[in-house]
């Protein structure tokens, strides 16, 4: 059954790079990307039965694809029983896992509400808005940089009179000299 389906698959392939090349009237006439395959695989089959390595190799293909298939090496050499033991060792893992995507699942109706679809309509309000926050940060940042720049005029004002202070005061004490 499914070499038949494969074969249906194959044959409705060929007839579409038959559509693609040639266009739907066929432009090329009789000729058929398919009958080139035919002939191509009648001539490898004529070659392979006269050479007996070639007929063993088409008997041994089968094999050959399982032992190139990434995963063989992993049946062969992990047993069933540490495989089950890797997956007891995930257990909570996994656990935690399925209730993450059972959430998600609760969650997935939500995508479907109206308010998510009105999302593009008020694409260029949120635009606006976007807009308006970013010169919002910035002149908080600014405001922030002026108090800060204040501050320190403040404090260095206030050592300033600290200073003025100290020097007016050690000049009245000084006795005059006659």
């Amino acid at each position: 059954m499914a070499a038949v389906t494969d074969l249906q698959r194959l044959q409705s392939g060929v007839e579409e790079l038959e559509r693609w090349v040639y266009g739907s009237s066929g432009a090329r006439g009789s000729r058929k990307v398919a009958d080139g395959l035919v002939k191509i695989q009648v001539v490898l089959g004529n070659i392979a039965s006269k050479r007996e390595r070639v007929k063993i190799l088409y008997k041994k293909i089968e094999d050959l694809i399982k032992y190139l298939d990434p995963e063989y090496i992993d049946r062969i050499a992990i047993p069933d029983a540490s495989k089950l033991q890797f997956i007891l060792a995930e257990e909570q893992f996994i656990l935690s896992q399925v209730a993450l995507l059972e959430q998600v699942e609760a969650l997935v109706p939500m995508l479907d509400s109206p308010h998510i679809k009105a999302v593009p309509e008020h694409a260029a309000r949120l635009q606006c808005l976007a807009q308006i926050h970013i010169q919002q940060q910035i002149t908080m940042v600014l405001l922030t940089l002026t108090c800060d720049q204040t501050m320190l005029l403040s404090k260095q004002f206030v050592q300033w009179d600290e200073l003025l202070c100290q020097l007016e005061a050690a000049k009245r004490v000084k006795p005059a000299e006659e």
